[in-house]
């Protein structure tokens, strides 16, 4: 029966991927090791709450607790990204508190917290692509809790608006295109209809007004012999 149940105090497989040490030497970091790994936080989750949560089994009043929270940062934003440090001044405490919290609810997420070689500054930021963990880097599922799709995916969605967005773009330069100006159609298009409207002049006008003219003066002479 004691083989059924694995041990909580175990040495951890989580293992940083840059440390350049082999398993035996990580297994003596582990054996003595006062860092907690914790990951699958939310990117909302609070250095408060942490600290609430993983100094229950930590007594500050005999010298022990929680000596630091260090919080994974995406290394381009400079914010919360899923996972963090918690420093304890003992061994003994970091294993009590793996133990009491590995596998419980955090701003309803299932936390997951290991043993850690030790943190080195550096280590709080992301190492995906995109700055966060490389986790949520391919990601295909919609997670609020870590900033919604995964950055590849959102990467893609984001070239696609682009490629409609100049698609669009295109048909409104393109032959076809719908004019702009609705008001400068219309006042070129009433002169249009105007000047079809009139008719233009003609040398029988001309002769026309000069027989008129004559007609006058001929008119006026006549009133003056009557006189």
């Amino acid at each position: 029966m004691a083989h059924v149940v694995t041990p909580l105090d175990q040495p951890s497989n989580y293992k940083d991927s840059q440390a350049r040490v082999d398993r035996s030497k990580q297994a003596e970091l582990l054996g003595k090791s006062s860092t907690l790994y914790i990951g699958n936080l939310s990117f909302y989750t609070t250095e408060e709450q942490i600290f609430e949560l993983f100094s229950k089994c930590a007594n500050a009043e005999d010298g022990g607790g929680i000596k630091r929270i260090i919080m994974g940062l995406d290394k381009n934003t400079r914010t919360p990204c899923g996972f963090c440090f918690v420093e304890y001044y003992t061994h003994a405490e970091a294993l009590a508190c793996m133990r009491f919290a590995s596998g419980t609810k955090l701003d309803e997420r299932i936390i997951r917290c290991d043993l850690d070689l030790g943190y080195k500054e550096g280590r709080q930021f992301g190492r995906g692509k995109s700055g966060g963990q490389v986790r949520d880097e391919h990601r295909q599922d919609y997670d609020p809790g870590r900033g919604g799709w995964g950055a590849q995916a959102q990467r893609l969605e984001i070239e696609r608006r682009r490629e409609v967005e100049e698609r669009y773009a295109d048909a409104q330069d393109g032959p076809g295109a719908v004019a702009g100006g609705g008001e400068d159609w219309k006042d070129q298009g009433g002169s249009q209809v105007e000047n079809k409207l009139k008719r233009g002049r003609s040398p029988d006008d001309d002769g026309e007004q000069a027989r008129m003219a004559q007609r006058s003066r001929l008119d006026d002479d006549m009133d003056i012999n009557r006189m």
